[in-house]
């Protein structure tokens, strides 16, 4: 497949997920899909709520050294700062608005679609409960968003 990732550089992703054992099946789940096999290097950078993605999108506090992501993974249903709050404040802000967002949730609720969708996520997926269709799920995931797709430039 042609990509058009530039290979030369690490592919960043931020995972934003409030449950530790589906942050442990999506990293899981991207290793096992060879996501890196077709690039060069893949980093993850995993947050467990919605203020600590602001906080690291924004490079706030501890997060004051963070690399800014290529592509952000969204739970909706998390504390202190729901996954549509995220999304709201993300398309808001003068800095991270462009942003790809893939909203990344166990919810197949229309009103969570719905809402997504008019909040300008790139793209709404409802996790797999079957391992194999979860690391299918990732394995099109990153063929689509770093083999087709042309991003836009990361802010430094």
């Amino acid at each position: 497949m042609k990509s058009n990732f530039d290979n030369s550089r690490c592919v960043e992703i931020l995972l934003v997920e409030d449950s530790p054992s589906d942050a442990l099946l999506t990293l899981e789940a991207l290793r096992e899909s060879r996501v890196s096999q077709s690039l060069h290097r893949v980093e993850v950078h995993h947050v467990k709520d919605g203020i600590d993605a602001l906080a690291y999108l924004r490079r706030e506090g501890c997060y004051v050294d963070a690399t800014m992501p290529d592509v952000v993974l969204l739970d909706l249903n998390m504390p202190r700062k729901n996954g549509h709050e995220v999304l709201q404040e993300i398309r808001e802000d003068e800095v991270l608005h462009h942003l790809p967002v893939i909203v990344l949730t166990t919810s197949c609720d229309e009103n969570d679609v719905l809402m997504a969708y008019g909040r300008h996520a790139n793209c709404y997926i409802t996790k797999p409960v079957d391992m194999t269709d979860f690391v299918t799920a990732m394995r099109s995931l990153g063929d689509f968003w770093f083999g087709w797709v042309t991003l836009p430039p990361v802010g430094e």
